[in-house]
């Protein structure tokens, strides 16, 4: 399974066959989760769901909030049992109470699981981890993305979670070559980093069909001819979106139905209606869809010729593995969280991070290319189906915690 292109397939550690098998007990602790949207919250839906399919037992406990059923005990749409341990708490508090009943649910259900999986850090996991290592349980760690372990190291309880996690983690869970790097120049002994990809949903981000696509197009008022290049993620300013405009800008005056569809909302919004309102783009232009129900999203994304990603940091984007499953080239950052995915010129183009007049070369020459568009699209799905599918990365799971568990002294 491939890491990266070329040699940093060869120098990522993955784990070996022929662990021991049979059935396995997971406590997964995450702060967030669906119907939170995010990367995390994705993942453990998936993960979970596939593993709990194979006959394991898993239970996620996580923290509650507005977007959270208002209950303490309750079973996701897909049959993965969760607990919600702070359902009315705030701010600080509600992060500080999370963390001492994820410490107390470790103890309360220690005869009831293997293994503990931490998703997210957070004082939650300064907490938790002490309590795992009394009881010799073994533990997992996956960090969400680049930039994650300097950050978490600024901060005098990060440097505490960090320390313990290089002295008791079984595994360190990584999504890129940049995480490795900076896991290694953190301390972590290599034959612990393990990369980990997010999965993806080959059946529901499928290619759609001729017909299917026109009417998709018709259902959100898309011109048949128009070139609709997708943005799927918060609008928020981590994601490079400001770049992203000017390149479109500076395309759509030689694309004149050129279309940019923004799907997903953030605190950045007004500021982008503003920008395309000073770059003299019409609302026909840029779609600001907001949020939408998870299903839509795969609809978005077969209606639309393009996906479009110019964050200049990333750890494994679920939205471009996503796009590339629903048979979309790309134009995408040079970061490695997207060159993993992305081979220059194969499934899509990469663009040095803030470059928006190479944001608008790519766009235009995708654009005018239909035959080079679908290649790059029949590409792209083809590698998330042999590598990504949430299947594939449930095979990688089962063997980690099987190696894990069946091998702890």
């Amino acid at each position: 399974m491939p890491f990266s292109p070329g040699a940093d397939q060869q120098r990522i550690p993955t784990e070996g066959t022929g662990v021991q098998t049979g059935r396995l007990s997971i406590l997964v602790i995450s702060y967030t989760y669906l119907p939170v949207i995010g990367g995390c919250e994705i993942e453990a839906h998936r993960v979970c769901s596939a593993l709990i399919g194979r006959g394991h037992k898993i239970l996620v406990v996580c923290s509650g909030g507005p977007d959270m059923p208002p209950i303490r005990e309750w079973m996701d749409p897909a049959g993965v049992p969760v607990r919600i341990l702070t359902r009315h708490a705030r701010g600080r508090w509600k992060e500080i109470l999370f963390a001492i009943r994820v410490a107390w649910t470790l103890w309360r259900e220690r005869p009831n699981y293997d293994a503990v999986y931490f998703i997210m850090q957070g004082l939650h996991l300064a907490a938790g981890l002490p309590i795992a290592r009394v009881l010799r349980k073994p533990i997992v760690m996956k960090f969400s993305g680049s930039g994650v372990i300097p950050f978490v190291r600024r901060s005098r309880a990060g440097r505490v979670e960090l320390n313990w996690l290089r002295k008791w983690a079984a595994r360190l869970l990584i999504l890129n070559a940049g995480m490795m790097q900076e896991a290694t120049e953190d301390g972590f002994a290599r034959e612990k980093i393990t990369w980990m990809p997010n999965p993806v949903d080959t059946d529901e981000f499928r290619p759609g069909e001729p017909g299917e696509i026109a009417a998709l197009r018709e259902r959100h008022g898309i011109k048949a001819d128009a070139c609709v290049a997708i943005y799927v993620g918060r609008l928020s300013s981590e994601k490079g979106l400001a770049w992203l405009l000017h390149g479109f800008a500076w395309a759509a005056r030689s694309v004149p139905n050129l279309i940019l569809v923004l799907v997903g909302d953030g605190a950045l919004r007004p500021e982008l209606e503003a920008l395309v309102r000073e770059l003299g783009l019409g609302k026909e232009q840029v779609r600001f869809v907001g949020q939408i129900a998870i299903p839509e999203v795969p609809l978005w994304l077969r209606a639309s010729d393009i996906f479009v990603l110019a964050s200049p940091n990333e750890g494994f984007s679920c939205a471009l593995a996503e796009a590339m499953s629903s048979g979309l080239g790309s134009v995408v950052s040079q970061i490695p969280a997207n060159v993993q995915l992305i081979d220059e010129g194969v499934h899509g183009l990469t663009v040095p991070v803030g470059d928006e007049g190479a944001i608008a070369g790519a766009l235009i020459s995708l654009f005018q290319d239909g035959a080079r568009r679908k290649r790059m699209g029949e590409a792209a799905r083809q590698r998330i189906i042999e590598n990504y599918s949430t299947q594939k990365v449930a095979d990688r799971y089962e063997i980690l915690f099987g190696g894990v568990v069946w091998n702890s002294p």
